[in-house]
């Protein structure tokens, strides 16, 4: 890649910065990229892979296998707190998880594939809306023209403050955590503040549920945890007792039958509160996170691009705790999730004065780069 070229990823990635959409409402970043993709020339275009999603394919000469990279569209509802010349134009949102990096890496793996196609095979590279609320890989894989790809692997980068910078970060089997969020409703009756005996507040419920639920995984033998992460009680009303509670929680297991496991716990346990205070009790759940499972022939690959390309490798023996919605792939395809290490000091991924590191772009192109050789050429 040449200077001009990383130069003009750079601009790109600044701009996809300073207009950044969140989950859902990623129009104008998907017009961005599609723009930057027409001067390309790919093979062909696929649409509609969730609101806002696409893909471009670039094809081999003869038939092979298919491999998908991901980037992710969204960016964060979160004030931005920087003094950067390219810093957030839209109050409020904020690419602050780099985002904006993997789609610019994704943009220099177009270049390189607009100059020499694979030998073999589809190079199919998806640009995946709503990852931040665990939704957007689910609506790509059930959306009718992903049929159209049907990848055999699947890649994605994540970049890591924390681990040396330019650091690939490797493990086999679980990568990431599902995750799921949890809300409960306890519904009794209202009354005047004055009478709160003639009403059923469900304050005592709440209190129980808020301790019970954070204990609640100690009785589990295998990783587990719920965080209780907002509560309701009733209104703003001095002269009311309450009638309604709200509990929000996060649960996270290293995998996918362990989150189930915890789900049905968790729902049992807070029937039973409702039971002893005869409250009614309703339980949903969102921002539903399956755990990223790293495929060991695939692995193989990746492993094996970071030695070429002289990088340090971790391999990391516990799966982290955080989720990525890439998790989805792993139940369809053999997928990779591995990390680039963005600086140990580097502000960690969701602070407001996060700002992803554009000397990682280079390295994540060359990653991607060699692990496409290994398979299609």
């Amino acid at each position: 890649m040449t200077t001009s070229e990383l130069a003009e990823l750079i601009t790109l990635r600044r701009d996809l910065h300073s207009w950044p959409d969140l989950s859902g409402e990623e129009e104008a970043t998907s017009q961005r990229l599609k723009k930057f993709f027409k001067q390309l020339h790919p093979d062909e275009w696929v649409e509609n892979l969730g609101p806002h999603g696409f893909a471009v394919i670039f094809e081999g000469k003869v038939a092979g296998p298919v491999t998908l990279l991901r980037a992710e569209l969204d960016a964060l509802p979160i004030r931005e707190d920087d003094a950067k010349s390219y810093i957030s134009q839209r109050p409020g949102v904020a690419h602050l998880c780099g985002h904006d990096g993997h789609m610019a890496i994704l943009c220099g793996i177009g270049m390189i594939l607009s100059k020499e196609r694979p030998a073999t095979g589809r190079v199919v590279l998806l640009f995946q809306p709503a990852e931040e609320t665990g939704e957007g890989a689910q609506q790509v894989l059930t959306s009718e023209n992903f049929k159209r790809i049907i990848p055999d692997f699947a890649f994605a980068l994540h970049n890591l403050p924390g681990y040396r910078k330019n650091q690939i970060v490797l493990k086999k089997g679980p990568f990431t955590a599902a995750s799921k969020g949890m809300i409960v409703t306890f519904s009794g009756r209202t009354s005047h503040a004055a009478h709160p005996e003639d009403g059923n507040s469900p304050a005592l419920a709440m209190s129980k549920a808020i301790v019970g639920l954070e204990n609640l995984p100690s009785s589990i033998q295998e990783f587990s945890m719920i965080t209780v992460v907002h509560a309701v009680l009733g209104e703003v009303a001095f002269g009311t007792a309450p009638g309604e509670a709200v509990v929000m929680a996060t649960l996270r297991t290293f995998d996918d039958v362990g989150l189930e496991r915890l789900s049905t716990l968790a729902t049992t346990f807070v029937a039973l509160i409702a039971n002893e205070s005869g409250l009614k009790v309703t339980v949903s759940f969102r921002d539903d996170f399956k755990a990223v499972v790293n495929d060991e022939k695939a692995w193989e690959y990746v492993n094996r691009a970071a030695k070429e390309n002289k990088l340090k490798t971790k391999n990391i023996r516990t799966p982290f705790r955080w989720s990525e919605d890439f998790g989805h792939f792993s139940r369809v395809t053999k997928t990779v999730l591995f990390g680039i290490g963005a600086g140990q000091r580097h502000p960690q991924l969701h602070e407001s004065s996060y700002d992803f590191p554009d000397d990682l772009i280079p390295t994540g192109i060359n990653m991607f780069k060699k692990i496409l050789q290994d398979i299609h050429y």
